[in-house]
């Protein structure tokens, strides 16, 4: 018997046929986002924080140190800070590192299990303190939080609110109140309104690190789902929708083509899309009306001197 496992390819995932084959089948076809973040995709989208066309990330960390006194309630000691999307524990650092320490146990939430696993471990290293309990899922769906006393506070960095259209925006808050409870507050990063010719490289950059991130997911469906993606046959484009108010990424056919995923053949016309992903950039008001219909009051509403970005303070 070989003893290279790699000669024989692992069973498809019942789970990323199921999630992948109705948008690859449908018109127009589309793929869900939660497919990016394996670990090449997580590693990917970590490269693209750093790139010079990518200011969401650096703004946001520009801005949240400036806000940090105002975003806590006064004397808090013993609070849960539960990130949502938490596959990094970066943000989050700034804090839980604050003097006063004021959150004693850290709850982040991903489906990224790998991911997870690793940051516990280095947050076991470098924060010996703090009560690290990840868990597994997915945000959009109701979670039950580890039964801890301390009171709990959201946290939703990075602008990944704008991947959900405003109504999966309104039930994921409104899901997010429930798990949090009564009297909890919310801090949700979010990029915002601009011109095009400032988003679109954010989303296109010359380096091509979001072209291989968008591309990652055939290359995740090839190797998970037993698709037969010729990655050399699509190309990754971002477009500005101004009607809707959001960068979408898609994956182009660049020939006539045919996929075959799980049994089922795939047929792509030349230039046929595959819609992976939409980035909605709204303007305050309408994240507090957004917010509003889930629930939430808005406590506080800070911007960055250039108005890119946006930290949003709720409270239930």
């Amino acid at each position: 018997m070989p003893n290279d496992t790699g000669l024989f390819p692992p069973p498809p995932r019942a789970d990323i046929v199921a999630a992948a084959l109705p948008g690859l089948t449908g018109l127009p076809k589309t793929l869900p986002a939660m497919l990016f973040y394996d670990k090449e995709g997580c590693r990917l989208f970590y490269e693209i924080t750093k790139l010079p066309e990518y200011y969401l990330t650096r703004t946001e960390m520009a801005l949240l140190p400036s806000i940090l006194s105002n975003i806590v309630p006064p004397g808090l000691t013993d609070g849960m800070l539960v990130e949502f999307g938490g596959s990094d524990e970066t943000k989050a650092r700034l804090l839980l590192d604050r003097p006063d320490r004021p959150f004693s146990t850290y709850v982040p939430i991903d489906v990224a299990a790998e991911s997870l696993d690793a940051m516990q471990a280095r947050m076991s290293r470098s924060h010996s303190w703090l009560n690290v309990l990840p868990v597994v899922g997915d945000f959009m769906q109701p979670l039950r939080l580890p039964k801890i006393s301390g009171q709990p506070m959201g946290f939703f960095p990075g602008s990944t609110i704008g991947n959900l259209d405003p109504s999966a925006a309104i039930r994921f808050l409104r899901t997010a109140r429930r798990s949090l409870g009564q009297g909890a507050r919310f801090l949700l990063g979010a990029d915002l309104r601009k011109s095009p010719d400032l988003l679109l490289p954010a989303y296109n950059d010359a380096a091509g690190v979001t072209a291989a991130f968008n591309l990652n997911l055939l290359r995740r469906l090839n190797t998970e789902a037993g698709a037969d993606f010729d990655l050399r046959g699509f190309r990754h484009e971002a477009r500005w929708n101004d009607a809707e108010s959001r960068i979408e990424m898609h994956l182009i056919s660049i020939r006539a083509q045919v996929v075959r995923l799980a049994g089922k053949i795939i047929n792509f016309s030349e230039g046929e899309s595959i819609h992976t992903e939409n980035s909605y950039k709204h303007r305050a008001e309408t994240l507090v009306r957004i917010a509003g219909e889930a629930g939430w009051d808005t406590l506080e509403i800070f911007q960055d001197h250039a108005g890119l970005f946006g930290e949003f303070l709720f409270q239930t």
